[in-house]
């Protein structure tokens, strides 16, 4: 009777639905709309009936999307200032997470950037988590924010950092299957946690750019002003070379950055949709100087029949391709960026503006989309 026994409970491997499976969606923090947020309205797009949860919401920042969905915040979102300085909470999170009651949901997806992934759900749901990054200040970018950051803070990392990082690790065993959005995210994730992952991009609406009949003679540089997205090589090379560069965003670098930079640099702080869909167009070619972990920008530069510069590390080299429809420089300096524009300048001749935007179409919403529910469907959803 035993073996009998044993035999019949090897057969049942998950419960019986009778209804359609309850999901919640897990995201970091809700204090902008930036492309992990984008992810996350596509989540909510496939699953509308499903409950979001953050640890610190603000509702004027976000799009009506997600407004509409049913928020919830962890203990995290009732700290003072917690809005703005939800970073210095961070030591927090891990607590915050654990005490979140997901025992209703048979499915749960977490949106991965800050601390999402370390929620504990039922034995018999299932877990996904789209990785957007390990915690870049946790692990490979830990030195530039401790260096960036004041002795207070400092000494703060160093003292709860090492324990983060434990967890961390730890509540990745918690996750049933990861997905990256690049295959650069997937080495990361192998790297940190030593699990494997499934690679979907993120959703790029890329009907939204449309090409230009007209071009202009300079080359586009957007994001913010920060010190990993290195918009200093970009004002380097280009005060050097002499080329006409438009540089878009505000940050904590700006003012030094318009220091130093020549008169063809020219910086915009913002730009309306409609002004950065015709800068991307009538852009001799995008510039973008980081290692990003995917990077939405060169794929809306090529969706709008442009081509692309671009330090050849990081996500880039998912969507960008060398020759086709951008140029690569290898290392992260002026030289180095400016002999890539000279090589631009050789290439663009040859440009078929149309190649660019079919490279595009890989990263559309739809794609996304078609992706991650037939996965999830793998997973018995």
């Amino acid at each position: 009777m035993g073996d009998v026994g044993h035999s019949s409970a090897a057969i049942i491997t998950s419960p019986v639905r009778f209804s359609a499976p309850r999901v919640a969606l897990v995201h970091y923090w809700l204090v902008a709309m930036r492309g992990g947020e984008r992810v996350l309205e596509r989540f909510l797009k496939l699953y509308p009936g499903a409950d979001i949860f953050t640890h610190v919401y603000d509702p004027t920042k976000i799009s009506n999307t997600l407004k509409e969905a049913r928020i919830k915040t962890s203990f995290i979102g009732r700290m003072p200032f917690a809005t703005r300085k939800y970073q210095y909470y961070l030591p927090l999170m891990p607590m915050a997470l654990e005490e979140l009651d997901l025992t209703d949901y048979d499915l749960v997806i977490s949106s991965e950037s800050g601390p999402a992934k370390g929620v504990v759900t039922r034995p018999d749901s299932e877990h996904v988590c789209y990785c957007h990054s390990p915690m870049r200040y946790l692990w490979d970018h830990y030195p530039q924010y401790r260096d960036h950051a004041s002795w207070l803070v400092r000494m703060v990392m160093s003292a709860t950092y090492p324990r983060l990082r434990q967890w961390d690790v730890s509540s990745s065993t918690r996750v049933d299957q990861f997905v990256a959005n690049s295959n650069f995210v997937k080495q990361r994730i192998n790297k940190v946690w030593r699990r494997d992952a499934e690679v979907v991009h993120p959703p790029v609406e890329t009907t939204l750019f449309t090409p230009s009949l007209e071009q202009d003679d300079y080359y586009l540089w957007a994001g913010q002003m920060v010190p990993y997205k290195r918009p200093d090589i970009a004002v380097d090379a280009f005060t050097a070379n002499g080329k006409p560069l438009l540089m878009v965003g505000v940050g904590p670098m700006l003012d030094k950055l318009k220091a130093r930079a020549g008169a063809n640099v020219t910086f915009v702080d913002r730009m309306d949709f409609s002004r950065l869909r015709q800068a991307y167009a009538r852009a001799r070619a995008f510039v973008m100087t980081a290692e990003e972990d995917f990077g939405i920008t060169p794929v809306e530069s090529m969706a709008s029949g442009r081509p692309v510069v671009a330090y050849g590390r990081g996500g880039v080299l998912d969507s960008v391709i060398h020759g086709e429809t951008g140029v690569y420089f290898d290392r992260q300096d002026a030289q180095s960026l400016s002999d890539a524009v000279e090589e631009m300048e050789r290439f663009l001749p040859h440009f078929d503006p149309v190649s660019a935007i079919k490279r595009a179409q890989v990263f559309s919403p739809e794609n996304f989309d078609r992706k991650i529910m037939r996965l999830v469907s793998k997973r018995g959803f």
